[in-house]
This record gives structure tokens, C-alpha cells and sequence, in this order.
């Protein structure tokens, strides 16, 4: 079908870049499916910072087929890159790892316990995992199979044959000579290969380091497997290809033609992959955007050597982390799409990233931020149900709760993510005791099982288990604190008497909250019902005053979970006997 674009609200990022997409794909490919791409080293864990280059595009191409349009996005496995360092934090990996420094990627072996061929799949396993369960689509390509096959033959023979015109463009951005120095042979972005590990960019020279001249191909020794090779001489007409290993020493002369191992350096891999696969819209990190950085220096090199066009491709800002308990620097990285969904919601996850424009840097919460993120998608949810939510705000939701293919699972419940965060708390995820509570919770309308709050349940449990330190974690009293009851004046204890009596008559989330907020306004002489705008503001002072007696008496510190979701956790039974009745 003929592709038109369709302009939708403007203030959505996601359509604007379909629309601009759309009508460059019926520019360059009229009546071929529009190509989107994402590029993925699983070099070691792919952290939620790679999510951003596949979540850009998903989204995209997503809104593209929502409109009835073929569009195909290809996720490269940069699973061909050289071995660059031995990771911090990998079970099992330590610096004996580092004879496998220079061999591809898919030729280590992967870490000890593993289930996988290499390396590489090792790594791609738990985010290809971490992909369906977000709802992405797409076409994975392994850069391995691509050129071990030989399918870019063709483009590395014309490669080698135009390295002088390569040479040249790639030199417009190196370092430049110092006076009395010698000219670095480092591009000037180094540091953007050191930034993107992880992210596509394979760590690796231009091939400038030879004596013997320019050569844009990086052989895969015969004998170590390694790249620490330097070609030495190469003939256009027969192929006949030279080179000699730094490694081991191994020298070999073989026929390009015919030689299926070895690849591009990244600066003119990544570019003949734009033209061959006719990519129209790929976004790079903020380090591959800088002048002399690869996506730069790849647009003039695919128009001048590959006789392509360099796809649309917004610059996307870093991903931050807010909060992560047992993720330290020392145990190594920093968290994956599958540590995330551990404790969020697939729809959550990708809203965070929907709603914001590329160029848009975000934190994803670890920590009690989540609690507030929650809140914020439960109240987003609401407006968007009542039709209150602006077109924006809309759309974003939408993209996250669904795709082309049809809507992502959710819980038929979604109790408020704090409240299960607090319920798991207090009963260290005791079925039978979480149920209790959650039933308690509204009762005229009782959860029956605790599947009606699945999933969002499980990952508030995990999130309690795995991000909570254990010395924030609420330990009920198992006895009386007589001492602090004996010393309680009259106030105090007439505090803990109209709690009390009100106990049972409000039993349920919205009835406890209306009490333990009551009972200060009803010592001060005014009814339970009032307002805000109607008391002093001492009010709150003796409000705040007789939580932290109540958490005190209940769990010995003066704060910890919403104190109705924390009776509710106790019960009533308990109450009674903690607070002395």
C-alpha cells in the first residue's frame, strides 16, 4: 500500500518521528517496508541505558504499524565485536578471563553455569527474554552469522578497494599533529568507545595502526583467534590479503574473496550496514554525537563510499538509576531490563521511556522513588479511563499498555503499588496472611484471590526482598512496650483509646485512614470529618506526633509503612494487645 503519512497531536514525539519516517521511506523505498534499527553488544550485561537505542526505535516503528504500514526493526547483535575487557561482577569471571581479550565475542566461552553456546548468547538470553516480555517486536541479526557467511563480501571488497577515499574522510577527524609531534592515529573520540561498551560500538582502532597503510578490515587470527592483527598487504585484483598476528605471532596470506573471518572496523561497519540493510531511522547515544564521533563520521562515509543515505537518527540522552540496593558498583554494572521488570510492570517500564523525548535524560527508580512513579501511572490511568488525560499524556499511556499486536498483560487489580509493597513487608510474603489484609482492604468489595493482584504483587514482593535494606525493614513488636505505655500522659493514653474504640466500625484502608487522621482533630475539640482549611495548623503537629507514638508502640522506630495498611498488616487482635488495651 502507498504510504502516507498521518500527522496526529504535536506535542507526541513518537508520531511526529512516524510521520518524518513515513515520508523518508517513501522518498528513498516507495512500496518497501520502512526500516528501523537498533544495535546491542552483548558484551556483557545489557543495562537499561542499551534499552533506550531499542525502546526509541520500538516505539516508533510500533506507531508506524499502527497506521497499517510494513515496517521491519532489525536489532543487530554486535555479537562479532572483539572481546574487549573482563567485566566487573559477572559470577564466576575473574582475570584469568583475559586470555580471551581480542577473539569475537561468540568465540568465549560463556560464564561457568551457563546454559549457553558463548558469551554472546549468554548475554542476548536474558535481554531477548526481557524484550518479549516488554512487547518488542522485531528482527534480531546476528553480526557473527552475517559475516561468517559471507554475506558482506561485496561491501568489504569495495571496502578495501575504495581505503584510500576512507582513509581520507576518516582522517578529516583524527587527532590533529601537534607542532614537533608526531600525528596521533586515535579518532578523536576515544572516549565515546570507552562510553558506548555495551551499546553497539565496537572498541576497536579505524585501521589506521599499519605501516604497510590503510586498511579498513580487521582479520580474526587463524591460530588465537584474536584481532590483534595488522594486515600487511592487500592486492585489488586477486584479494590476496597479508597479515601477521601481535599475539601469537601467526602469519597468514589468504584471498579476501574467499575469507569469511574477520570485519570492518566500526566506523565503516557501521555505515555499509545503513546502505545495505536501507535503514531510514537508528538514534545513537549522546557519545556517538559529538564531532568526529562514529554516527558523524558514518554519514559522510555511507553517502561517499557506499552510495547510501544516513538514516534519521535523534540523539538520545543517558538513562540514570535512582537507587539500587543490592547492585553496587563492587558486584559490577549496572541494572538490566530484567533486574527492572523483577519489580515493575512491563507497561510501567516502557512509559518511562514513551513518555519522554529522546534528547530527554530519566531515572528509573530503584529505590521509594517507585512508590511515587506508581502513583503517578495509577492517577495517569484514571484520567486517561475518564478521558481527563491530555492527548500527550494519552498517548504516551497508550503506547505503553499496548502495541500494534494487541494489549501487554496487567493486573485485574491494581491495588496501589506502596500498599502491597507494605502488606509484603510486615508479612514477609505469607500467602495466607497477605490475603487477609488485602481482603481487609476494601470490604465491600473483597479481593477473592491473590491473582486479582498479580502481577503488580509479585513485584512489590520483590522489590521489598531485593531493594529494601533488612535494617529498613518493619518488624512488628511480638510483646507490649510497657515502659513507653506506663509513661504515657493523659493525653497519650486517651489518644490510644478513641483509636481503639473506633477499631473495629473502621476496619477497612479508607475507614483507618479517616481514623488515625480523626482522632487528633477529636482531642482538639473538632469533629473527625474536618478539613484542612477549617483547623489549626497545630493539628498537624499532633497528628505527626501521634503516628510516631503509634509506630513506636507497633514496630520500635517512629516511621515506617502507611500507618492504616500497617493496622490492617498487624490486625486487630494484635493492636490491641501492642497498644494496651
Amino acid at each position: 500500500m502507498p504510504i502516507v503519512a498521518q500527522s496526529t497531536d504535536t506535542t507526541d514525539w513518537v508520531s511526529r518521528y512516524a510521520d518524518e519516517v513515513i515520508a523518508e521511506s517513501e522518498r528513498r523505498a516507495p512500496g518497501k517496508p520502512v526500516v528501523v534499527a537498533s544495535g546491542l553488544s552483548p558484551s556483557g550485561p545489557i543495562h537499561l541505558g542499551n534499552l533506550r537505542e531499542v525502546m526509541t526505535p520500538h516505539l516508533v516503528a510500533d506507531e508506524i504499524r499502527r497506521r497499517g504500514h510494513e515496517v521491519r526493526h532489525l536489532i543487530s547483535w554486535d555479537d562479532y565485536d572483539r572481546y574487549r575487557k573482563v567485566p566487573a561482577g559477572v559470577a564466576g569471571i575473574d582475570e584469568s578471563w583475559a586470555q580471551h581479550i581480542g577473539k569475537p565475542l561468540t568465540s568465549v566461552p560463556a560464564p561457568a553455569g551457563s546454559a549457553y553456546a558463548n558469551w554472546a548468547e549468554h548475554f542476548k538470553a536474558a535481554m531477548t527474554e526481557a524484550l518479549d516480555e516488554l512487547g518488542v517486536e522485531y528482527d534480531g541479526i546476528s553480526q557473527t552469522e552475517q559475516y561468517t557467511s559471507g554475506v558482506y563480501r561485496e561491501q568489504i571488497l569495495h571496502a578495501m578497494k575504495h581505503r584510500g577515499d576512507i582513509d581520507a574522510i576518516l582522517d578529516q577527524y583524527r587527532t590533529k599533529k601537534a607542532p614537533g609531534k608526531k600525528q596521533s592515529q586515535k579518532p578523536v573520540d576515544e572516549a565515546e568507545l570507552e562510553a558506548a561498551e555495551g551499546s553497539g560500538a565496537a572498541s576497536e582502532d579505524d585501521g589506521s595502526g599499519g605501516t604497510s597503510g590503510y586498511f579498513p578490515y580487521k582479520p580474526y587470527c587463524g591460530a588465537c583467534e584474536k584481532d590483534l592483527t595488522t594486515v600487511t598487504s592487500y592486492d585489488d585484483e586477486s584479494t590476496e590479503l597479508s597479515y601477521v598476528c601481535a599475539d601469537c605471532g601467526h602469519s597468514e596470506t589468504v584471498l579476501l574473496s574467499e575469507f569469511n573471518r574477520g570485519k570492518l572496523v566500526w566506523k565503516v561497519d557501521w555505515p555499509m550496514r545503513w546502505a545495505y540493510e536501507g535503514v531510514i531511522f537508528e538514534p545513537s547515544g549522546v557519545d556517538h554525537s559529538s564531532p568526529g564521533s562514529s554516527f558523524v563520521v558514518g554519514g559522510q562515509i555511507v553517502r561517499e563510499i557506499f552510495d547510501g543515505v544516513q538514516p534519521i537518527g535523534p540523539m538520545y540522552a543517558f538513562v540514570g538509576i535512582s537507587g539500587m540496593a543490592k547492585m553496587s558498583s563492587s558486584k559490577g554494572g549496572v541494572p538490566t531490563p530484567a533486574d527492572a521488570l523483577k519489580i515493575m510492570e512491563a507497561p510501567l517500564l516502557r512509559w518511562l521511556y514513551a513518555r519522554r523525548k529522546p534528547n530527554q535524560s530519566f531515572k528509573i527508580a530503584f529505590d521509594q522513588e517507585i512508590q511515587r512513579l506508581y502513583d503517578e501511572w495509577d492517577k495517569l490511568d484514571a484520567k486517561v479511563a475518564d478521558g481527563t488525560a491530555l492527548p500527550a499524556d494519552a498517548a504516551a499511556h497508550s503506547r505503553a499498555v499496548r502495541t500494534a499486536a494487541g494489549e501487554l498483560p496487567k493486573t485485574p487489580r491494581p491495588l496501589p503499588y506502596r500498599t502491597l509493597a507494605s502488606v509484603a513487608d510486615v508479612t514477609a510474603g505469607a500467602e495466607d496472611q497477605t490475603l487477609r489484609i488485602l481482603r481487609d482492604l476494601d470490604p465491600s468489595d473483597p479481593i477473592s484471590s491473590l491473582d486479582e493482584a498479580r502481577p503488580r504483587l509479585d513485584r512489590a514482593e520483590n522489590w521489598i526482598t531485593t531493594q529494601v535494606p533488612a535494617d529498613a525493614r518493619t518488624i512488628v513488636r511480638s510483646e507490649p512496650d510497657t515502659e513507653l505505655l506506663s509513661s504515657l500522659d493523659d493525653e497519650g493514653r486517651e489518644s490510644l483509646r478513641l483509636l481503639l474504640e473506633g477499631l473495629d466500625s473502621h476496619w477497612s484502608l479508607d475507614g483507618l485512614t479517616h481514623l488515625v487522621y480523626g482522632v487528633p482533630k477529636v482531642q482538639a475539640g473538632f469533629s473527625a470529618d474536618a478539613t484542612a482549611k477549617e483547623l489549626p495548623p497545630e493539628i498537624k503537629v499532633a497528628q505527626r506526633s501521634f503516628f510516631a507514638l503509634l509506630y513506636r508502640l507497633l514496630v520500635t522506630r517512629e516511621t515506617g509503612p502507611r500507618l492504616p495498611t500497617l493496622l490492617l498488616a498487624v490486625g486487630a487482635e494484635r493492636v490491641r494487645k501492642l497498644l494496651g488495651a
